[in-house]
């Protein structure tokens, strides 16, 4: 009974959150903003629309996650691997205009790639590439100190030092709790909470990466 009591509980608590953002989003303007309508350009377009109405909401800090599938290029990956960058600059391209023109947001957000694997350094047999360790990431905003690449870049050669096997398994020299954690630090999280947030950030000599200001 417990177990039913609380997943009504919550299911009325997510039915009021959605007649919630419902009204606002009925009682605001619309975005004039122009996004393409790809997968990321129509989930941009709502996270920037939910942020229009933010105040309504009684929100003032929010997470908002987009995803983006396709990148498994085992094979053809150069023309395919075109094409998702060109939706993933025209999704940004708008997100940001939405953010730097009409919701006048520019300041106070942060966006940022993550994935669950790299790839190869070599290709694969059919002009693609597999699986493999660290790759780098994008992270965008007026408090980045963009222009930039942080890390270090691995030596690209097949079975160097930075190389976990022979094709290309490149080491990386940051980890994901550096990485989550300077972003948690600008997003307000103090460094006892960053410990308790990211456990294994102790185990890094520099827990910030320094890319946020």
């Amino acid at each position: 009974m417990q177990m039913i009591g609380a997943a009504s509980g919550i299911m009325v608590s997510a039915v009021r959150g959605a007649q919630e953002i419902n009204a606002a989003l009925n009682g605001g303007t619309p975005l004039t903003t122009v996004f393409p309508q790809s997968g990321l350009g129509r989930q941009l377009q709502q996270v920037a629309t939910v942020m229009r109405v933010r105040q309504a909401l009684g929100m003032n800090r929010q997470i908002f996650f987009c995803g983006m599938g396709g990148f498994d290029n085992h094979s053809d990956q150069l023309p395919a691997h075109d094409n998702l960058m060109g939706q993933l600059d025209a999704a940004l391209g708008a997100f940001y205009t939405s953010l730097e023109t009409y919701l006048q947001l520019a300041n106070e957000v942060t966006t940022f790639t993550e994935s669950e694997f790299g790839r190869t350094g070599n290709p694969s047999s059919s002009n693609g590439s597999d699986h493999a360790r660290g790759s780098h990431h994008f992270v965008l905003g007026s408090s980045v100190r963009g222009g930039e690449a942080y890390g270090t870049f691995p030596v690209h050669a097949l079975r160097a030092p930075d190389d976990a096997g022979s094709r290309g398994l490149w080491i990386p020299t940051s980890g994901l709790d550096q990485y989550a954690a300077t972003m948690g630090a600008w997003f307000g999280l103090g460094s006892g909470d960053l410990n308790t947030v990211f456990p294994n950030l102790r185990n890094f000599t520099n827990p910030s990466l320094g890319f946020m200001r």
